[in-house]
């Protein structure tokens, strides 16, 4: 019986940076130190210069905020800072947060010079986050013991600390949170060349072979992203030990892809309906993300968030004031003949 390599998976989130519960093992390739760390060489070369000079002080590093997309490695360069710094790193999330007693409590159970690294921090209560003022400026926070009349304040002070944000939406932070960062870094998305030198290390890390041109394909098709290029090794290094000899060669990484139908650019099968829906039905653009979303039975957050990113860098969308339009260079891509754009009233 045949059996379809591209059934055994769902191809439609294999692109998606967002992590998974199949990343679970993604850990066991993370670097931990600023020489494994692979790309972001401005960030790493500012990080170097003020982890050396708080090392030299003897103090602690400054609150440092990372942005950018999802899947560029903001966990783990966090880690990287903590072990560079030679302390402990506590983790949480700021959905995780769920009462200020949470928040306090990490804060209260730190050593001096330990890291808090807060993910998503852009979606903590603002209520709780007022909390963290006075501990990232001050080192200190006031608990209020009681109600009513009867209540008293308790000054607490903090050991000096290191707090790390990391967010994919730093817009959505409140003013005075972002202003109380010392340091901000954005990561930006990776080169292809990068991304071949970070597959072939998690290649010898997971003992796959592979050679260069095959490490080089699978990095072509990540979309800039470290964490899809690890997913995609993990695929491809599967499809190799099935179907072909168990190295990963440009050839055997091209077809395990293609029947996971990511083409050339990275793109998968829900961008390529997304961008096929704009030029079907509504010619092209302009549609509203609502629509959209209803049209293809996605989230309009997941499309937002997930995929139109990559397709506004690729030039294949654009958004206007009145929707999302596909470009001429998307239905090149598509193979689809250009006709000139209907202007529809929405």
């Amino acid at each position: 019986m045949s059996i379809n390599f591209s059934d055994e998976v769902n191809d439609e989130i294999i692109t998606t940076a967002v992590s998974l519960p199949e990343d679970h093992a993604e850990g066991s390739l993370r670097p931990r130190t600023l020489a494994e760390y692979i790309g972001q060489e401005k960030a790493k070369d500012n990080l170097s210069v003020f982890i050396n000079a708080a090392k030299m002080r003897g103090e602690s590093l400054d609150h440092v905020l990372l942005h950018g997309p999802p899947g560029l490695g903001k966990t783990t360069l966090a880690a990287v800072i903590a072990n560079e710094m030679g302390v402990s790193m506590r983790i949480t999330s700021g959905p995780a947060i769920e009462k200020p007693g949470d928040l306090v409590a990490m804060l209260t159970n730190l050593n001096e010079g330990d890291i808090l690294f807060v993910d998503e921090i852009h979606r903590l209560n603002r209520a709780y986050e007022e909390i963290l003022y006075p501990a990232m400026e001050d080192y200190a926070i006031d608990i209020i013991l009681g109600k009513g009349p009867s209540a008293n304040s308790l000054h607490l002070d903090l050991p000096r600390f290191t707090l790390i944000g990391a967010t994919t939406r730093s817009g959505q932070l409140t003013a005075p949170l972002r202003d109380r960062f010392g340091v901000t870094l954005r990561l930006e998305l990776y080169t292809s060349e990068e991304l071949q030198r970070i597959v072939q290390r998690s290649a010898g890390i997971l003992n796959v072979r592979i050679v260069p041109e095959g490490a080089y394909e699978i990095a072509s098709r990540s979309r800039g992203t470290p964490r899809i290029a690890n997913r995609l090794l993990r695929r491809v290094r599967d499809y190799a030990q099935v179907r072909a000899d168990g190295v990963i060669t440009r050839d055997v990484a091209d077809r395990a892809l293609s029947s996971l139908e990511v083409d050339k650019l990275g793109l998968d099968s829900l961008d390529r309906r997304m961008l096929r829906s704009i030029i079907e039905f509504y010619g092209g653009g302009p549609v509203g993300l609502d629509t959209l979303a209803a049209t293809i039975n996605e989230e309009a957050v997941t499309l937002e968030d997930v995929y139109e990113p990559y397709l506004l860098q690729c030039g294949f969308l654009t958004r206007t004031p009145r929707g999302r339009c596909v470009t001429q260079k998307a239905y090149a891509h598509l193979g689809i003949a250009y006709m000139g754009q209907q202007q529809l009233e929405l």
